[in-house]
């Protein structure tokens, strides 16, 4: 790239057709470059802003241009470099923290041979358009987009792309949709999900109210707020720009809303949701021979979803199906590799510098350096909740785990035994209203709490005491007598009567120490008349219990619930990888709701008021949840690749 980049850019046709912790004592997984450390800076960063790009339709997108500069002459550097393409819907022109997770310039990159292209999404920022979320069209226009950035003054002609959270989601639709033989090598998603319905807009059938509801404000005053600061240099072009954004007020926010609350077709997984699914695209991406490097945390609001693009990726490259559990022996490429770590969230990276793994990753596939990365024979890699452990594993399910029954039992207890009696069950009603103050409340609110004042997380401390009934019931298992690792998918398995035409159950794990202290481990729900299981996607324990309950959540699937009846609700908890220090307990408590995260819409909860569940407990109907366990000991690879 050189000081003469022109400001306006037209795609061109024949384009369009086309943090961690040494411990002593374990050791380290190993690849065949294990001394690779990151190159020194040799560059200062120049900057081209708001260079028009034309769509095939005629849309101008803007995106920013970061480009070596050489230190002596003080002009571009001549390259050639690789690309690195961030797509964002929040603005690439704000600033402070919020750039980060608006997706800022990479100086650490660009100090090092890299090409930054920052560019606004359809309908934001300084371009034009209307705004939806994860509309189709956009994943056509990142691959306009990779295709443009790729034929770029200077570049060698090989793309990347990363960025946080609707920024790693879109990496998959360009992935998918860019076809072979492509200048897009590889991706890096962080804190992206597996499928939107599932992981984030509803769970277990039951509207995230939390979510949406900081989630739509902050898209309007982004989508509506930006082009002032975006276009400040470029003043005609704004009326236009401000036009196109607000039609998505009416053409998806008003829609959406609307369609959702009177129990819509968006209220239910089906095409609209297709289009969106991330773990749909898994094979083309594939199939385009492109790599990626996945980031996740188990305190995320995609917990759930994350380790299944890890799982979907691995089986694909394997030609498996992307829905299946991966086999305990399967063969894994470090193609397609994940760190999970602890964070909320708008934490990403706290503790782990992820710049060295980026540079690491994409000199790899952009620069063919032999990094060793691409050999790792463990190529997941986790955060140990409880410990600050950064292990690395091979496969998901994690096969060092084995999945282990525990039944709910008289007097509260967690057995491991089945119940044998004829008769036994215990009350609960639903309330609609719960404590507002827990991980739930600071998990789906993205974690913003803790960015108010700098706190630290003020609801997800230990309880010491349990909710109180009618609104709750706890079984307790007997302490650990070792530290025991609880690694991968959850299911509960309940059974249970109500008075009503429906359910709202969530299921909470806790770990409790010795005195009482209960800490909140992961949770799941499931609003009854969602309660079908699809075979197929469900992955189930050696026993038959479902350890990942698949449900199709379509309108053709809702049951509902017969009054008085025992009935049977397989329940989704979502995944961790937890140390249970030996002396501590287990505790799995079953709530009606999930205030404010969960909140059933109105044709919902027509059918759940004034419910009586009778949770049943014997041996007929014995009630019980499958965690997938293994002792610390069974861990033992420190991950290599976090630092």
């Amino acid at each position: 790239m050189n000081a003469r980049l022109p400001r306006s850019f037209t795609l061109p046709a024949v384009l369009l057709l086309a943090v961690g912790l040494a411990v002593p004592g374990l050791p380290r997984a190993t690849t065949d470059a294990t001394a690779w450390t990151p190159g020194p800076a040799i560059y200062d960063v120049g900057e081209i802003s708001n260079v028009p790009v034309t769509m095939a339709d005629g849309a101008v997108l803007r995106a920013d241009v970061f480009y070596p500069v050489d230190r002596a002459t003080k002009k571009a550097a001549a390259g050639p470099f690789p690309v690195i393409l961030t797509q964002t819907p929040y603005g690439k022109t704000i600033s402070g923290y919020a750039q980060a997770l608006a997706g800022a310039a990479n100086p650490f990159l660009i100090e090092r041979g890299y090409i930054h292209v920052i560019a606004d999404i359809r309908g934001t920022g300084g371009s034009q358009g209307s705004w939806g979320p994860l509309d189709p069209i956009q994943a056509k226009d990142g691959a306009a987009l990779v295709h443009w950035a790729a034929a770029l003054p200077n570049s060698n002609g090989r793309v990347g792309t990363t960025g946080p959270s609707y920024l790693g989601l879109i990496q998959m639709m360009t992935a998918a949709e860019i076809g072979p033989d492509s200048p897009l090598r590889t991706i890096f998603p962080i804190v992206a999900g597996a499928d939107l319905y599932r992981d984030v807009i509803f769970q277990g059938g039951i509207l995230d109210l939390e979510f949406a509801a900081w989630y739509l404000p902050l898209m309007v005053l982004a989508n509506m707020g930006n082009p002032i600061l975006e276009l400040a240099t470029e003043p005609q072009a704004l009326p236009k720009v401000e036009l196109d954004h607000s039609r998505m007020l009416t053409d998806f926010h008003a829609s959406i809303v609307t369609n959702i609350a009177t129990n819509g077709d968006q209220a239910f997984h089906g095409e609209y949701w297709d289009d969106r699914t991330p773990s749909g695209m898994i094979q083309r991406i594939v199939d385009n021979d492109i790599t990626a490097f996945l980031v996740g945390a188990w305190r995320d609001l995609f917990q759930r979803g994350t380790p299944l693009l890890y799982s979907g990726f691995q089986n694909a490259y394997a030609g498996r199906s992307v829905d299946a559990p991966m086999e305990p022996a399967q063969a894994v490429t470090g193609r397609y590799q994940l760190l999970m770590g602890p964070w909320y969230h708008v934490q990403y990276g706290e503790g782990i510098d992820l710049d060295p793994i980026m540079l690491r990753w994409f000199d790899t596939w952009l620069k063919d350096a032999a990094t060793g990365v691409a050999d790792d024979p463990a190529p997941f890699h986790t955060y140990e909740m409880g410990t600050g452990r950064l292990l690395d594993v091979a496969r998901y399910p994690v096969q060092e785990a084995t999945p282990t029954t525990y039944f709910l039992d008289e007097g509260g207890t967690l057995s491991t035994v089945a119940p044998t009696a004829p008769a036994g069950e215990d009350v609960i009603v639903f309330t609609g209203a719960s404590n507002p103050c827990t991980l739930s409340t600071q998990q789906w609110g993205a974690g913003a709490l803790i960015l108010a004042g700098g706190l630290p997380a003020p609801c997800a401390g230990p309880e010491l005491i349990s909710p109180p009934g009618p609104a709750a019931l706890s079984y307790t298992s007997a302490p650990f007598g070792v530290d025991t690792v609880l690694a991968g998918p959850i299911g509960a398995m309940l059974f249970a009567t109500s008075t009503r035409p429906d359910t709202e159950l969530i299921v909470t794990l806790y770990d409790v120490a010795p005195g009482g202290a209960a800490t909140q481990i992961s949770t799941g729900a499931l609003l009854g008349s969602f309660r079908q299981l699809d075979a197929e996607r469900t992955w189930t324990a050696p026993d038959g219990r479902p350890i990942r309950p698949w449900h199709p959540y379509t309108r053709d699937s809702v049951q509902p619930v017969t009054p008085g009846v025992v009935t049977r609700f397989d329940i989704e908890v979502f995944p961790t990888f937890w140390r249970l220090a030996a002396g501590h307990q287990l505790r799995v408590t079953i709530t009606t709701s999930d205030v404010p995260h969960l909140l059933p819409i109105p044709a919902q909860m027509i059918n759940l008021l004034g419910g009586v569940y009778r949770v049943q407990r014997n041996a007929g109907a014995a009630s019980s949840i499958q965690v997938p366990l293994a002792p610390a000991s069974a861990f033992g690879a420190i991950c290599e690749i976090c630092g």
